[in-house]
């Protein structure tokens, strides 16, 4: 806490707080940015993140990258989809009964002008964090040690190198993790079932040239003792083994010396002498929780702040920089008179609903896994099981929003018969606007920026009322395009700054565009 009888610190002002420089914490300072919004983000660690914390970078994720310019350098930095999109079950890698079983990505590709990659969380950042600062106030290094939260705002005391600053912002954006202080500080509790484990990665270097091609996977699942799952960092000589211990039975994060790491790593690649360096040993615990309450204005939690997900499946980073692209265009609106405040309570509504299913999903992901390490499933069952979960598009794409920022239009929602699975591509409000390609090398989705975007056929009519109402147009000569948002040649799509259609109409009633923003942005 801050010494009110030391030397009265330096007043800063800024129009948003953001506390945490995770990938979560850098979308949101990103996305403020775009909208024009100031932002100090703090950081307490000196750098971004050392262990490889996440790694898969989802499709809708990717889609983000790609509108923030970051596609390329993303998927450069990344490991090559084809070669490790897969999943392997076995007593070790080298055992006899390994099985390896890859992902689907032709069947995926057509739903977006990307896809999902891997690219783990420590290069991800670094990159993330280079655009942030290009545009935006960052510090690492800096600890957040006091905070007071008002109707008005609220008023930080932030340190670094014993040099305290007092920070007032209008809006808090608390990225600060799982054990979020922050969350702590405002009472508001998680839900979810206890803890599912006390698990430990093990960061190490080894040369798996000696497996064949069949037996290299982005993830194995393997039984060896003490068991646990192998995961690609770079896919050349850097792994992480994750695995666990039971503090019931006497275990502990101590019991993971060198000695202890070099046996259990090698126990899992199956060779007792193969070289391995141990670069890194990181406890953690395995939950699935989520917050009882996403925001207490002015102070809104985002990322693991406000849910946990299990690791199974990669949906915790990217659940989270949602989080942070759905709230920024709000908070945005906000501040610049654009939309009523009640616009930020659909932030909550939003994405929580989401963030529940997620984690559901990533809890399922985990049982699986739990039954297959526990015996309960055969090789050849737990290889199908785990190889059925690794493609989720219907779960990462196909999710939906319903609040007062949405108009519904009276559709159904589209109902696969594997909604986590299988996405159905559909323009209906509170969706995703969904991809199409338009010309060469571009999709909808690139049509789309940091503003309301007005989606219609050339020749409709909307482009004078939706110039006169501030939204960005772009008219689309497609019969596809057509079919897929479900318009005629007089209809029109208006997409909100997160890329999801708030409102959708068949009529040329070009009054009607200004009656729909006010209503998405909660206008008095």
């Amino acid at each position: 806490m801050y010494d009110s009888d030391s030397v009265e610190p330096d007043v800063e002002n800024v129009e948003t707080l953001i506390v945490g420089g995770g990938p979560v914490g850098l979308a949101a300072s990103i996305e403020l940015s775009r909208h024009g919004i100031s932002s100090l983000l703090v950081e307490k660690h000196p750098g971004t993140s050392l262990f490889p914390k996440a790694r898969l970078v989802s499709t809708r994720t990717m889609e983000i990258l790609r509108a923030w310019g970051l596609q390329d350098e993303v998927e450069r930095a990344g490991m090559p989809r084809e070669d490790v999109l897969a999943v392997g079950v076995g007593t070790s890698l080298s055992a006899p009964d390994y099985l390896r079983k890859a992902a689907a990505i032709a069947e995926d590709a057509a739903q977006s002008p990307t896809y999902t990659y891997l690219c783990s969380q420590d290069i991800l950042e670094v990159i993330m964090r280079g655009v942030a600062e290009s545009a935006s106030d960052v510090r690492f290094g800096t600890t957040m040690t006091d905070l007071r939260v008002g109707p008005d705002g609220v008023e930080a005391v932030v340190e670094s190198g014993g040099v305290a600053t007092r920070v007032r912002a209008r809006y808090l954006i608390a990225a600060d993790g799982a054990r979020s202080g922050i969350r702590d500080r405002l009472g508001i509790a998680v839900t979810g079932p206890p803890p599912l484990g006390h698990m430990v990665s093990i960061m190490f270097d080894a040369d798996f040239d000696f497996l064949p091609p069949g037996r290299r996977a982005a993830l194995s699942f393997v039984r060896s003792t003490p068991g646990g799952a192998i995961e690609a960092v770079d896919n050349r000589r850097r792994w992480i083994m994750q695995t666990g211990y039971d503090p019931a039975n006497g275990g502990s994060a101590d019991d993971f010396t060198e000695e202890y790491c070099l046996a259990a790593v090698r126990s899992a690649i199956g060779i007792p002498d193969h070289p391995v360096d141990i670069v890194g040993v990181m406890p953690w615990l395995q939950q699935a929780v989520v917050a009882a309450e996403f925001a207490r204005d002015p102070v809104y939690l985002v990322g693991d702040a406000a849910h946990v997900a299990t690791p199974q499946g990669g949906f915790g980073m990217n659940c989270g920089i949602q989080d942070a692209h759905n709230l920024a265009w709000k908070l945005a609106a906000v501040l610049r008179g654009e939309a009523g405040p009640e616009l930020l309570a659909t932030y909550a509504e939003e994405r929580r609903p989401v963030a529940l299913r997620t984690v559901d999903e990533s809890l399922v992901n985990a049982m699986i896994t739990f039954q297959m390490m526990a015996g309960r499933l055969s090789m050849h069952e737990a290889i199908e099981r785990q190889a059925g979960r690794r493609g989720s598009e219907g779960l990462v794409l196909g999710f939906h929003y319903e609040s007062a920022a949405v108009i519904p239009d009276g559709t159904p929602e589209p109902a696969p018969a594997d909604p986590y699975r299988t996405y159905v591509a559909t323009a209906r409000p509170g969706h995703r606007a969904p991809h199409v390609w338009v010309s060469p090398g571009v999709s909808t989705l690139d049509l789309l920026g940091p503003s309301f975007t007005l989606l219609t056929a050339p020749g409709s009519g909307w482009a004078r009322p939706a110039a006169a109402a501030g939204v960005q147009v772009a008219e689309i000569d497609s019969a596809e395009w057509a079919e897929q948002y479900g318009v005629g040649a007089t209809g029109a799509v208006l997409v909100r700054p997160d890329g999801h259609v708030g409102w959708r109409t068949q009529s040329a009633d070009f009054a009607e565009l200004a009656k729909a923003l006010s209503v998405i942005l909660v206008r008095p």
